[in-house]
């Protein structure tokens, strides 16, 4: 019922009928003496009791999945929903491009991708296996296995430094338009190091906004200087859509991890997807590319003069990293 929406739909899946499929549920909260959900003439509503039993039997599924899955073939032959959680840019260029390889591989999973920009509860929304920015996990039922590094850099567009110059020093930044990322730690203020040196700067963003590639979009037509990890503009910079500035300075890196609920015996589908990860990055040597120098454009692109914004294919372009 959690997943259809419905008691009907769940009366569906589970070959019953709708009265039978109301009558388990109204068993079930009379022997737990609560109420699970609150019905209305359309929809299902979970209840705090029905969210958090919910949560519970899912992670007691998963568990009964996992010890059924270490003592038969399934160990060996991943199959089922894999549900992955990332945000959109590293969606969009590290798992969209990489599933065919994926299911070629293991074509008895299925994989569907929740898209979320913050930070959302493993266990709570069912999700197997999430790509994580951060240190370290506060749950210690949560186990993360590091990917790699990425420096967070700054970058405009050629037309925007062509009008406005580029910055030559950190607080050279405050005459300058900014494209801020607001679920970053900190997002108002800016902390460049060089050496050192350190130089912490209060700003403020002509565009905020909580996902990275409408950041990228805008900064791509020349409307600002933006500050993004370099795994989202790195192709961007080399091929010249993109002009990193302040580069000798650092911004505080972010450390990629893919996390997942920790259990006993890890699932053949998490499993077979971790490895899949890991193997992608160290084939890619992605650490070393996104922590060192940004390489820009060697040359520039002749059917573009310096000033002119991309056309719409280049906003649209994906990485092919």
């Amino acid at each position: 019922m959690a997943d259809v929406g419905s008691i009907s739909g769940a009366a569906q899946a589970l070959g019953i009928s709708n009265a039978a499929a109301s009558r388990t549920l109204a068993a079930l909260e009379e022997r737990l003496n609560a109420q699970l959900v609150r019905r209305s003439t359309r929809t299902l509503h979970f209840t705090q009791e029905g969210a958090t039993f919910l949560a519970r039997a899912r992670a007691l599924l998963a568990d009964l999945a996992d010890s059924e899955a270490a003592v038969n073939g399934t160990a060996l032959d991943p199959s089922g929903l894999l549900r992955v959680s990332a945000s959109l840019s590293f969606a969009l260029r590290h798992i969209a491009p990489r599933l065919p390889a994926y299911v070629a591989r293991y074509p008895n999973v299925r994989v569907h991708v929740e898209v979320a920009n913050r930070y959302v509860d493993l266990i709570d929304n069912g999700i197997d296996v999430a790509i994580r920015t951060r240190e370290f996990e506060p749950d210690s039922n949560i186990t993360i296995r590091r990917l790699g590094e990425t420096r967070r850099v700054l970058a405009a567009a050629p037309a925007y430094l062509a009008r406005h110059g580029a910055p030559a020093h950190p607080r050279d930044l405050e005459g300058h338009a900014l494209l801020l990322y607001t679920y970053a730690n900190n997002p108002n203020e800016l902390s460049l190091s060089r050496g050192a040196e350190t130089i912490r700067l209060p700003v403020h963003g002509l565009l905020e906004s909580n996902d990275g590639q409408i950041l990228r979009a805008a900064a791509l037509t020349g409307l600002g200087i933006l500050v993004q990890p370099a795994y989202i503009v790195h192709e961007d910079v080399a091929q010249g859509r993109l002009v990193p500035v302040l580069d000798a300075w650092d911004l505080p890196r972010l450390r990629i991890n893919i996390a997942y609920p920790t259990r006993k015996h890890l699932s053949a589908k998490v499993r077979s997807f971790v490895d899949f990860m890991v193997e992608h990055f160290a084939a890619n040597d992605f650490s070393r590319k996104w922590t060192g120098v940004m390489e820009p454009a060697r040359a520039a692109d002749p059917g573009r003069s310096p000033g002119r914004p991309p056309e719409p294919a280049d906003l649209a372009r994906a990485p092919t990293e």
